[in-house]
């Protein structure tokens, strides 16, 4: 039998959409009839209408609900009209419907008179133990590796096996079920005791080469004495796993109200193993309660999490991750733990365990954005309608509102970072890839399928790193006051540290001016993934702490994948005193507003999402007083203004006479975080079209970008008007692609990538073919490009050697091949430049003979390189004779086989 409950999500193309919706359910019954799933017959249909939106408790209001409603009830009509014709069973599910449905199947469930014999408790844990076991093999989590492109060459070794036993699981729970239904017991440890044994795997990690981890964990105070700060800076453990054993590879940090620093951990990662004790990851509470700059105290808020990669706070609890849901975790008693979790949306992909939802970052207003990876193929549907998105970008989800929106479509492999200056402006970590970016000109609205401009990078190049994870500018009197406003950007492989830089503007955006080595260890175990300010001002790190990094350049099941290690840090300036922390949890509303002019962007936002815990009339009453107690001469002024501005954004309650004057503040940078405020508020604002159309013809760029991305939003004759006045000014290389593009999806048109630049070559023939095919493989996401970038000439300072005019490329076939087919690990020398090999070369043996003899004929003729082609056969000649290999090889060792010429 298939229950098909369709109608919803197509409801949102309203009438037009009704003839398409009939025609795909008529040729999805038309198809279904023929099959027979279970071998002998055709399979009942049973059709189900969509389910109307709760006018009472519905986010968008009465209103907007009833319209929702009214289409709802027009596609309902037209799958009772399919039911009739073609003599289908039909559920409706309105009240009475429901009430029909569950009568059934509780008597498909028991035998007649027999369902007061059953533990109606014991049965339902018995179902949602199998509906757990069944999610994970319906929707295996990270299927790009058990199934998908990366599969190879890792995959084979466990993930067949792995598939089997889950199946024997999900099938003898089936069987606990119906044996619970019976009331009758059945014992699931013994039967899975009987299921598959999982076959080991092998580590390909080398004790001969020198790794970038090491499987002997230094302690963790030894592993400070590697660390090197600039002089004046002084870094100390906080925590580590000796003495809080759940703090296993920690992932995300951040403090709350109180000054407690919250930590998010995931030894599951990166996927839980079939057979294996459910999934057990936390959210750990760590105090210091004695002030010795050391945790002392553990708190578990939440356990039996799956992959916690984020979390953010909100008034109504803790939203975290899991699998494909959006949850909502609360602690309704007040003890410091969770006692309640809520499934607040579902339908985002985690096709790729650590590309999906993450990195999750409250903007001004509490809406809390949430980055994705490419890979990724997301349907969200939600009361006001159906998100979906694919290969990258951001969402942004509003709890005030309950409203999920596709910010930020853009083509970018797995963000782990994002960061609100002290104006609003957000910027993003691409973190596969070492580029920063300002996120504003990427958030236009954008059609399904289509990518925003891509913008642009601001590392300098000599200080590019990948890949990276966390972002924090500094704001902080604890720290030197020529570095306020820096940005931090931590790397994990390579430099192993944190990376500083200025902060200036640059036309209409940004630009980054290398300031300092923040922190860089020689620990190769060492992977700082998060960090933030703290209350008094001093920044704490987290550490991943793991001798292994990297989801696919080892497998899932490697052994020294560690599951036990995890540290904090904290970073001082001692010559400078501690900040004092503002009373924040549990203060009154006038003491919430007069910490928004405290120097530290963290209090203010702390004390921002303190005042979204008062009720909305309280926090506007509180902006009178606040406004009138600021003084005309301050400089900070209309920042200050702003601060309150967002405040009553952050209560869903924005004031519009204090809109209305910031949209025409001195400063620039007000007036574009006002403009933000607009796009998200037009509904209050009578004249919000004029606003905009104003705001197009501002002075500054960044003001004309934001009412044109608003713009974008609100229709399509409002955005080419808005557009229009914003063309009417000279437009820098910031504002050009995102014009264009804003042009051309308004009429309906699409903007297609700019290509690659055509590889041109001297070769002919089938050396020329195997080359054009190369470059293709060469570019593609997570190869070559990746570490040895567009130009051939890698990244230095991240450990990753130029390939242009390298005798490792263009001197032995044999030896290229055999670094491609294996990997490369140890120290080396390229072009005269030691390097200490701490950063492996990923082995490429899943690619065909085709792809290798493409590549590297293309890398040996590109980049001032002239060699040789290589061909299938070579590759396949080296394949054969190394086909013993495991692990990476070692440079010198190569060299003794295949001496260098030069």
């Amino acid at each position: 039998m298939i229950l098909a409950w369709f109608g919803y999500a197509e409801s949102f193309q309203g009438k037009a959409g009704l003839p398409a919706f009939r025609a795909e359910l008529e040729a999805w019954l038309d198809h279904t009839a023929q099959q027979k799933y279970n071998g002998k017959s055709a399979p009942q249909v049973v059709l189900i209408t969509p389910r109307p939106l709760d006018i009472a408790s519905a986010p968008q209001g009465p209103a907007a609900a009833a319209a929702v409603n009214a289409n709802v009830a027009l596609y309902a009509q037209v799958i009772k009209d399919v039911a009739s014709a073609r003599k289908l069973p039909l559920v409706d599910l309105h009240a009475a419907g429901q009430v029909d449905v569950a009568r059934t199947l509780v008597d498909g469930a028991f035998a007649a008179g027999s369902a007061a014999k059953v533990d109606l408790a014991g049965l339902t844990a018995a179902i949602d133990d199998k509906n757990w076991y069944w999610e994970k093999l319906y929707k295996v989590p990270n299927g790009v590796h058990v199934f998908g492109r990366r599969h190879t060459p890792f995959g084979p070794d466990n993930f067949p096996a792995e598939l089997k036993k889950l199946e024997e699981l999900v099938l003898i729970r089936d069987r606990a079920v119906w044996a619970a239904a019976k009331g009758a017991t059945f014992d699931v440890a013994a039967a899975d005791a009987r299921t598959t044994v999982l076959p080991p795997v092998k580590t390909n990690y080398s004790a001969g080469n020198t790794k970038n981890g090491s499987p002997n964990y230094l302690p963790g105070e030894e592993a400070v004495k590697t660390f090197t700060v600039p002089a004046g800076y002084k870094v100390e453990l906080f925590a580590s796993e000796e003495k809080f054993p759940d703090l296993a590879n920690p992932v995300r940090l951040t403090f709350d109200n109180r000054g407690r620093l919250w930590v998010a951990t995931m030894p599951t990662y990166p996927q839980w193993r079939p057979g294996d004790a459910k999934p057990d990851d936390k959210i750990l509470i760590l105090e210091d309660t004695d002030g010795d700059g050391r945790a002392d105290k553990q708190t578990i808020f939440a356990r039996g999490l799956q992959l916690p990669l984020s979390f953010e706070f909100a008034p109504d609890g803790v939203y975290v991750p899991q699998s494909s849901h959006l949850v909502l975790l609360r602690d309704t008693d007040g003890d410091g733990r969770a006692d309640r979790s809520e499934v607040v949306l579902s339908g985002f992909d985690d096709h790729d365990t650590h590309h999906a939802i993450s990195a999750f970052r409250a903007d001004p207003s509490g809406a809390f954005y949430l980055a994705e990876g490419t890979f990724l193929h997301s349907h969200v549907e939600t009361a006001y309608g159906v998100e979906r998105s694919t290969n990258g970008g951001f969402f942004r989800y509003s709890p005030q509102r309950r409203q999920l929106e596709r910010t930020a479509r853009v083509s970018i492999p797995n963000p782990w970072g994002i960061a609100f200056d002290a104006y609003g402006q957000d910027f993003f970590a691409d973190t596969s890839d070492p580029n920063l970016r300002w996120m504003s000109p990427a958030t236009l609205r954008v059609p399904f399928g289509e990518f925003a401009p891509l913008p642009p990078n601001l590392v300098p190049k000599a200080q590019m790193v990948r890949p990276t994870a966390g972002l924090e500018f500094v704001s902080s009197r604890h720290f030197p006051e020529d570095v306020q406003g820096d940005i931090l950007i931590n790397n994990t492989i390579g430099f192993l540290g944190t990376k500083q830089h200025a902060v200036a503007e640059e036309g209409t955006g940004f630009k980054l001016t290398f300031r300092q080595n923040l922190l860089q260890s020689k620990d190769g175990n060492f992977r700082p993934v998060s960090m933030e300010f703290a209350p008094d001002g001093s920044l704490y790190l987290v550490d991943w702490h793991n001798v292994l990094i990297g989801h696919m350049q080892h497998s899932a099941r490697d052994p020294l994948r560690d599951h036990t290690h995890g540290r904090i840090y904290r970073i001082t300036y001692p010559a400078r005193p501690l900040v004092t922390p503002p009373v924040i949890a549990g203060a009154s509303v006038a003491a919430l507003f007069a910490n928004l002019t405290l120097p530290e962007d963290r209090a203010r936002s702390r004390s921002r999402l303190e005042l979204r815990n008062h009720p909305a009339a309280d926090v506007l009453r509180g902006l009178d007083g606040y406004l009138a107690a600021l003084k005309a001469d301050d400089p900070n002024l209309e920042r200050h203004q702003l601060e309150g501005l967002w405040a009553t954004w952050g209560v869903d309650r924005v004031s519009v006479p204090l809109l209305t004057k910031l949209l025409q503040a001195k400063d620039h940078r007000v007036r574009a975080a006002a403009v933000r405020v607009l796009r998200y508020n037009t509904g209050v604002v009578a004249d919000h079209a004029a606003l905009l159309k104003r705001a197009a013809g501002d002075a500054h760029g960044r003001v004309r970008l934001e009412a044109v991305n608003a713009a974008t939003w609100l229709g399509k004759d409002l955005a080419l008007a808005v557009l229009a006045e914003a063309r009417r000014q000279p437009e820098d290389a910031w504002l050009k692609p995102v014009f264009a593009a804003a042009e051309t999806y308004q009429k309906g048109g699409s903007v297609q990538a700019p290509e690659a630049p055509k590889a041109v070559t001297t070769l002919t023939g089938e050396a020329k073919r195997l080359f054009e095919f190369g470059a293709e493989v060469y570019r593609r996401e997570a190869h070559c490009i990746t570490c040895h970038q567009a130009d051939g000439l890698g990244l230095p300072a991240a450990q990753f050697p130029p390939i242009a005019k390298s005798e490792w490329v263009i001197g032995s076939p044999e030896r290229l091949i055999r670094i491609s087919l294996h990997g490369l690990m140890g120290p080396i020398e390229v072009n005269g430049v030691k390097y200490p090999g701490q950063v492996p070369m990923t082995a490429f043996k899943g690619l065909s003979d085709q792809e290798l003899a493409g590549v590297l004929t293309y890398v040996r003729n590109s980049f001032g390189n002239q060699a040789a082609p290589i061909t299938p056969a070579q590759v396949a000649e080296q394949r054969a004779a190394t086909k013993a290999q495991e692990g990476f090889l070692n440079p010198a060792e190569l060299l003794k086989q295949f001496p260098s010429k030069r």
